[in-house]
Parts: C-alpha cells; structure tokens; sequence
C-alpha cells in the first residue's frame, strides 16, 4: 500500500530525513501529472521523462534546502518548467530563443495552475481550427510551416498584403479568446517545435 502522509509538512520533513517512502510517495504522486504537463512545453515524450526525472533527481539531492511550509505541487511544476527552460538554453541553435518568448511562458506558469496550460494548449489549437478557411491555411503556413509572408503569397497567389492581413485577422481573433497569453501557447504549439526541427 503506498504510503501517505497528513499534508505537505510531513511530508517535507520525510523527504528531508532521506526517507526512501516519502521519494517513493513523490513518484507515486505526481510523476504521471508532471509527465502530462512537460509534454504539453515539448510535444516530446522522451523529453518530457527526461525533464521529470531530472526535477525528482535534484530535489532529492538538494532536499535539504526545501522549506517545510510551501506548496510541494507549486514547486513541482515551476521545476519541470524551469527545467524545460534549461533544455532549450544547452541547445546551440536555441541561443536566440526570444526574451519576449520567456516572458510569455512566464507569465502563463505563474497564472495557471497544475494542467491548466494543457488545457489553454487544447483551447488555442479549438480556435485555430475554427478560423476562416483562408485565414487558418496562412496562418498555419506562417506559424507552423515557418514561411515567409512572400513565400505564403507566392504558394497562394494572393498578395503579401492579404498575407499580412490573413496573420493579423488571426491573431485578433486568437486574442480575443485567450488575451496576452495567446504568444506564449502558440511558441509552445509551433514555434519551439520548429526550433527543435532546426537542430536535428
């Protein structure tokens, strides 16, 4: 039976006496949800072990260090997404990962809480899918793809003008469902995805 314990203090001072249940009641826990929400920043199941496993492996380590009166799930999460972070920085290719970029993924993880970003992930690609014909084809030829705004015109035959003007309807409509949290999901949709295409 596994073990459990009376709230997040005791369990706290478990896992700093290096008791072995309380790692055990950890994985038990939250390995699964955590799994979830990693794969949701990187569409990559291996990746998304590896950053698990490796937010379990440092707080065991530097266990000692934790406070016996936070919130372990809070913690948790803000890890893997750090974590998730860090990957992205040892990739050479990824140097150029933009500020804004990171402010925006900030700015979700610190407003939502436990799978909520799955959920916000869920409800951008709903939008995407409801978008006019047109509109959807180049934005997803932008956003996805990667193209440019002359080669979108070009693979269409339309002008760059209606482009521009497909992209921006887009957006406007994309914003009105998810306001200022829209650039951050569509980096964790597409944009980081095509980074990770860039470097293999």
């Amino acid at each position: 039976m596994a073990e459990t314990f009376i709230n997040d203090i005791a369990f706290i001072k478990a896992l700093k006496k290096g008791e072995s249940n309380a790692y055990t009641f950890l994985v038990d826990n939250y390995h699964h949800k955590l799994c979830v929400y990693a794969y949701g920043l990187t569409n990559n199941h291996d990746l998304s072990e590896d950053i698990v496993q490796n937010v379990f492996i440092k707080i065991w380590k530097h266990r000692l260090k934790l406070k016996d009166d936070f919130s372990i799930k809070g913690y948790l999460y803000r890890s893997v997404y750090n974590e998730f972070i860090d990957q992205y920085r040892k990739q050479k290719s990824v140097v150029s990962l933009e500020k804004k970029y990171i402010d925006a993924l900030s700015y979700i993880v610190e407003d939502e809480k436990d799978n909520s970003l799955i959920k916000l992930i869920a409800i951008v690609k709903q939008e995407i899918e409801k978008l006019p014909p047109k509109c959807k084809q180049t934005f997803l030829l932008s956003k996805k793809e990667g193209l440019t705004n002359m080669e979108i015109a070009e693979y269409l035959n339309i002008s760059v003008k209606s482009v521009e003007a497909h992209i921006t309807k887009a957006f406007s409509i994309l914003r009105k469902t998810m306001g200022n949290k829209v650039n951050g999901i569509l980096f964790l949709l597409f944009d980081q995805q095509f980074l990770l295409e860039k470097t293999k």
